[in-house]
């Protein structure tokens, strides 16, 4: 299906919509990962680099995935800037793109937990108990979006194709009881992670992605879907 743009999203204005804020809730979220992660951060190495090196590579990887997100998206609404890079292909590439710094999300804070193992002190079965109650509900959030949802559309289709502007909205799975679901659920799975090796740091890496996703839905998507689809 052909790509689409809109008017207007076409204007610097709305380019950098809410991106303001976007930045000051970026600098607030890194300082509070300095602040808090340094104490339980002592050069363990893995994999010949040190457990500094991973957070840091982790908060970088995030930040550049969800900054690349808004110029993506805000460029492709407005200029079909992706379009006219990669042709017919554009959707294609940016979902490998977006999968690819996706997955970087989990394996860095595993890294991480694995080297800063022990730094929680919890016991094991409530940590085993706890973990497994936050995974259950993002196991079944990604399942609803890969069966219901879609995981095209959640990568962001919609910047794309038009047509994904007269689907209905979804009601099925987990996004029968609650419609963002996916930012409010799915990323259980890193705290989950965290619990399970006693790390302190996965714990803030995981605090991190979920906080600096809802300044994501605030500053970049809500925007973006207020234009898509108005009043649809």
């Amino acid at each position: 299906m052909p790509s689409y743009y809109i008017q207007e999203a076409k204007s610097l204005k709305f380019f950098f919509k809410n991106q303001v804020w976007h930045l000051i809730a970026l600098v607030v979220l890194i300082l509070m990962a300095l602040l808090t992660a340094s104490t339980y951060l002592n050069g363990e190495e893995i994999l010949g680099f040190s457990d500094t090196f991973w957070f840091w590579l982790s908060i970088f990887a995030v930040v550049t995935h969800q900054i690349l997100v808004w110029l993506v998206f805000r460029g492709q609404l407005g200029w079909r800037v992706f379009t006219r890079l990669f042709g017919k292909f554009d959707l294609a590439v940016w979902s490998t793109i977006f999968l690819i710094l996706l997955s970087t999300r989990p394996l860095f804070l595993l890294i991480v937990a694995n080297s800063t193992e022990g730094t929680l002190f919890l016991p094991f079965l409530f940590r085993l108990i706890l973990a497994v109650l936050l995974a259950l509900p993002a196991l079944y959030t990604l399942w609803s979006v890969i069966k219901y949802f879609g995981v095209i559309r959640a990568l962001g289709a919609d910047h794309f194709r038009s047509e994904y502007q007269h689907m209905p909205l979804v009601n099925e799975g987990i996004f029968k009881y609650v419609q963002n679901g996916m930012y409010l659920f799915a990323f259980f799975v890193l705290y989950a992670i965290a619990l399970i090796f006693a790390s302190i740091p996965a714990l803030i890496l995981a605090f991190f992605q979920h906080a600096y996703i809802w300044v994501h839905y605030f500053c970049t998507e809500k925007p973006d879907m207020e234009l898509i689809y108005g009043d649809n």
